[in-house]
């Protein structure tokens, strides 16, 4: 009687068939991670917390990234990912120019203002007076991200003729001022800020914006005295 003997599988290929579930593991870890931090902060987040709600083990979240600042800069990238739709050129509403800056500052506005965003951006601040690096960690991953894909936006914009703009961050920062005006400061400090006041602000930053940087605005007009 033959005695059949069973094929060694190597390592890699070991390895390679556990690999389908990590990109799960990973998902489930920033989000536990991105709840954590909004709901509680950066400091009062624990690795072995968010490791229980992921239904993981620390070890899991450590060799997946490293350490908590790591895991911190995922999660903020994670909600950053649902602004920076509004940029992507493929998922832009069609129209005109007009119209799709509407779009993104009426995106902006509504992520900005959720309760959650703004209790996050108090907490933040308040932990990067103890520790520098967690706001540094915050601007990389968030707002300077959001605003290169916007200035990429607004370049490509210029590539194809409908504005005019030879200073694409510089443009970006101002529109997103624009769109904000007092709005930002406001909600952070508790004062209710309407849907209509914020399309306000937004169309009558679009409507400058355009003044100055539209393709068919008078680029070349000289001051008046």
């Amino acid at each position: 009687m033959s005695t059949v003997i069973p094929e060694k599988r190597s390592k890699a290929s070991v390895k390679k068939q556990g690999r389908p579930s990590d990109p799960v593991k990973r998902q489930a870890i920033v989000a536990a991670a991105a709840r954590s931090f909004f709901d509680a902060g950066f400091a009062a987040s624990s690795i072995e917390q968010i490791a229980a709600d992921a239904g993981v083990s620390k070890v899991t979240i450590y060799n997946h990234f490293g350490d908590k600042r790591a895991l911190f800069t995922a999660a903020v990238e994670l909600e950053c990912e649902k602004m920076r739709g509004y940029f992507s050129l493929d998922d832009m509403p069609r129209g005109s120019i007009r119209n799709r800056l509407m779009a993104i500052g009426e995106g902006m506005a509504a992520f900005l203002s959720r309760p959650e965003m703004i209790q996050f951006e108090r907490r933040i601040a308040a932990e990067t007076e103890r520790e520098p690096a967690i706001g540094e960690a915050f601007l990389k991953a968030g707002p300077w991200r959001m605003k290169n894909a916007f200035s990429a936006f607004l370049a490509h914009a210029a590539s194809i003729g409908e504005l005019i703009v030879d200073d694409p961050d510089l443009a970006a920062e101002q529109f997103v001022s624009m769109c904000k005006g007092m709005g930002d400061l406001e909600r952070r400090f508790g004062a209710d800020v309407s849907e209509e006041t914020s399309r306000h602000r937004i169309k009558g930053a679009v409507a400058v914006f355009l003044k100055t940087y539209g393709a068919e605005a008078d680029h070349g007009a000289a001051p008046r005295a």
